[in-house]
């Protein structure tokens, strides 16, 4: 059965978990910090990680980025939060889902499952020129109308937020908080000189269309029900 990584430092609720997994068939592997999680992660075949956003030793979302960068690895987010924009911006830089404690162990176990299916079910990212966008998330790819763009490592992580919710629209806020380790360094500017880059990019495979909407004073946003023409 699939090895699941519980990225958990309090211990009942990181035994709890543990004990709902070992039920369902699962193979549980413990870390209480984000350190001892990225070595658990090093040695071992994981096949999904709950994580704790509130760890000792590192943010669970700067944990996520880091996943990222070299890893598509479903994530499901476990915090005591319950406000929107945490759950948005848990979503937004990677997360698979999103379970606020107190939670039924039961349900849980069941969001594992689900997301187990929906990620080993989906199709090949790069499979098909005629898909709008395909995301290859474990090598960091995007195509668009069958072009691989060239994307910095920003433009990536920017565009595939944007792709993940088309019609949602992104403040500067949640996209620096999503994609820069340290906003409270970046500008608003940052985010519409590299969405300026990523138009001129985009117009480059298709130059009467831009899929990216200007929301004047709020953000940005991807155009919804793109078709391929």
């Amino acid at each position: 059965m699939a090895k699941i990584l519980i990225v958990e430092d309090e211990p009942a609720i990181a035994d709890t978990i543990q004990y709902a997994l070992e039920t369902e068939g699962f193979t549980p592997l413990m870390a209480p910090t984000g350190q001892e999680a990225l070595e658990q992660m090093a040695v071992h075949a994981v096949d999904l990680v709950i994580l704790d956003i509130g760890l000792p030793d590192i943010n669970g979302f700067e944990l996520c980025k880091r996943i990222r960068h070299h890893s598509a690895l479903p994530i499901i987010f476990l915090t005591a939060r319950s406000e929107e924009v945490d759950r948005v911006v848990g979503l937004e830089i990677g997360g698979d889902d999103y379970v606020v404690k107190p939670f039924s162990p039961r349900e849980l176990t069941a969001r594992v499952k689900a997301v187990l299916r929906r990620t080993r079910s989906d199709a090949p990212a790069l499979s098909s020129a005629q898909t709008v966008w395909a995301v290859d998330e474990a090598r960091r790819r995007i195509q668009y109308f069958g072009c691989r763009l060239k994307l910095s490592r920003t433009e990536f992580d920017l565009l595939r937020i944007l792709i993940r919710r088309p019609g949602l629209v992104f403040t500067r806020e949640q996209l620096m908080a999503a994609v820069w380790d340290e906003p409270e360094a970046s500008m608003d500017r940052t985010v519409d000189a590299h969405i300026k880059n990523l138009r001129a990019k985009l117009k480059g495979v298709k130059a009467d269309l831009d899929p990216i909407v200007t929301h004047r004073g709020t953000g940005y946003a991807l155009k919804e029900n793109i078709t391929p023409s």
